[in-house]
């Protein structure tokens, strides 16, 4: 069977495509996914001949075109959390890198953000205001994140009420999209675990000075 350089082009790509799905880092998959992309495009094309009418009708050459800038894209977004985890010490707020994942909301005087018993879905970082605890009197205030322990307690209920006592800019961030960035790199976890020890251990510390007095 005679072997052509067009055929070798697409058995690399079918090659890379392959390995790609038994990947379980991320940015191996997206750097396999990439390199599958960069090589049937080029193949179609030669398949092809370079008659644009032809390529625009082939499949292969359109969907590869569709998925090389979002393959890249997602290579380029897992590298820099990456290595800003990397960079990350026990002393840095988790805030600075989790931020430019999260989406803005803005909410009045009053407004409830959640209640105790409520789903917990989502984790908030305040930006500007301040929030209440209802149960316990005590206040949020801004550059602080909550709703870490409720999202990763077994019930995934919220342990308290929380209520907007000025108005305020949140950000929020799904549990879905926290799973999606721990998936592509577990460090995540240690900061997450740092943060609700620090939390448990600041309602240890409130508890007993309150009981003190």
């Amino acid at each position: 069977m005679h072997v052509d350089f067009v055929t070798i082009i697409g058995l690399l790509g079918g090659f890379f495509y392959l390995a790609s799905h038994s990947q379980k880092d991320m940015i191996s998959l997206r750097v396999l996914s990439v390199a599958s992309n960069v090589l049937f495009i080029p193949y179609s094309m030669l398949h092809a001949h370079f008659e644009i009418p032809e390529l625009l009708g082939t499949p292969e050459f359109l969907l590869n075109v569709i998925l090389l800038p979002i393959n890249a894209k997602r290579l380029l977004e897992i590298i820099r959390l990456t290595k800003q985890i990397e960079q990350a010490t026990v002393e840095s707020p988790i805030s600075e890198w989790l931020l430019p994942h999260m989406h803005l909301e803005k909410h009045q005087a009053g407004d409830v953000l959640f209640r105790k018993g409520d789903k917990a879905h989502e984790i908030v970082y305040v930006a500007a205001g301040r929030l209440k605890l209802q149960e316990v009197n005590h206040s949020i205030e801004a550059g602080e994140l909550i709703g870490e322990i409720g999202l990763f307690s077994g019930e995934k209920v919220r342990t308290m009420t929380v209520v907007c006592e000025t108005d305020c800019e949140l950000y929020k961030m799904t549990d879905e999209m926290m799973y999606h960035l721990y998936y592509q790199n577990p460090k995540l976890g240690f900061f997450f675990m740092r943060l609700i020890v620090e939390r448990l251990l600041r309602d240890v510390r409130r508890y007993r000075s309150e009981s003190a007095t």
